[in-house]
């Protein structure tokens, strides 16, 4: 027996490639004699780095600007395809702009920026990529993707022809934009930015009013972010003729809003991309079982996220597939629907779930081992 043992991280307590480790510590106690391959998934937001990792791409280290001018190292990733294709290059916006670099405060919200996410895409380019995936999610800031391409050569001037501070606070500042020193690659190179949300730009249902609030923004902040991102919307407009107040320009702090203005960028599914990205299908084809899972099964994952959009390809190829989740929140109908055949959550066998956290591994290794020999 062949098992693809595929799961997303279970956020707070196992990366993506630490819970398909426990998950295969559970699958060979009941099939001893069984192939298990291990291939962490994303659907785009954090864990897509590591997803590119695992599939072989070579993992990089960047000293970098963080979303509030604190330095911060950064991982991103690199491979060159080998028949001659495009060396692709994948960068996570968490990884330099991620929340988890400030406090959120409202002050912290109307500041925090981008610009270390644009020194990664620069050492991506001296690298030779011309292909450049963008994982969003995580992110602190809500600038647009204004302080990545600051930090790509634009220059954001106010009405006396001085730079703007960083952040999105300052963007309704902003009445003219020096392109004069915009790194020329950006027209050469190929944007894939996976997006999940449908999200436009600004708005009632834009970055600032939807997401703001999660990084600190309070009613007054939100209001401003939301200002300054209809006014750089309207600069980008002018220079490029685009339009990006779109659906998913809202993703990452409208982080996708300047590369569409500015650069060979579109949007895409994030799941179909990673997958893509790391060769998925080609695992699936010799699968006869799929052990998935995430912390949280819901309603958001019957939307596409990775471990039901994983389900429903494996059910397109008749094999079946086993889910093991921290918590299931969505009926057995709502499971066997996405070609899921067993399941079993964490919080159910850890004694408490302080317990299920601390100990994760351990308790997921034993979930698999239950619901395999139910199955």
């Amino acid at each position: 027996m062949r098992i693809l043992i595929a799961p997303d991280k279970f956020k707070g307590s196992l990366t993506a490639a630490e819970a398909a480790a426990a998950i295969a510590e559970g699958a060979l106690r009941v099939y001893p004699e069984a192939v298990a391959s291990q291939f962490p998934i994303a659907d785009g937001g954090e864990g897509t780095l590591e997803a590119a990792v695992a599939a072989g791409y070579e993992e990089r280290l960047n000293a970098v600007v963080g979303p509030i001018l604190k330095p911060v190292g950064a991982a991103w990733a690199i491979r060159k395809i080998s028949d001659g294709g495009a060396t692709t290059a994948v960068i996570e916006t968490a990884q330099a702009s991620g929340l988890a670099h400030m406090e959120p405060t409202p002050a912290n919200a109307l500041r925090a920026h981008s610009y270390g996410c644009g020194q990664l895409i620069a050492a991506a380019l001296d690298a030779g990529a011309i292909e450049i995936v963008l994982g969003l999610g995580g992110s602190a800031m809500t600038d647009a993707g204004s302080g990545a391409l600051r930090a790509l050569g634009l220059k954001p001037l106010d009405s006396a022809g001085n730079v703007v501070p960083l952040g999105g606070g300052s963007l309704a500042e902003v009445v003219a934009l020096d392109t004069s020193g915009l790194d020329p690659r950006l027209s050469a190179v190929s944007f894939r930015i996976a997006v999940d949300v449908q999200n436009p730009l600004f708005g009632s249902t834009g970055a600032a009013h939807v997401f703001g609030p999660q990084k600190g923004a309070d009613d007054e902040a939100v209001e401003l972010l939301d200002a300054g991102l209809r006014n750089w919307a309207s600069l980008l407009r002018e220079a490029t003729g685009r339009d990006v107040n779109v659906p998913g320009a809202g993703a990452a702090g409208g982080f996708p809003a300047s590369f569409l203005a500015f650069s060979n960028a579109r949007l895409e599914s994030g799941f179909a991309l990673v997958a893509g990205l790391t060769g998925l299908a080609g695992q699936l084809d010799s699968a006869d079982l799929v052990i998935t899972g995430e912390g949280s099964m819901d309603s958001q994952s019957l939307t596409g996220k990775a471990p039901i959009a994983l389900a429903d390809a494996a059910r397109e190829r008749g094999i079946p597939v086993i889910v093991v989740a921290g918590r299931i929140l969505v009926t057995p109908e709502d499971l066997a629907a996405h070609g899921v055949v067993a399941a079993a959550q964490l919080l159910d066998v850890a004694p408490s779930p302080e317990d299920a956290v601390a100990h994760a591994a351990k308790y997921l290794a034993w979930a698999t081992t239950q619901v395999l020999e139910g199955a």
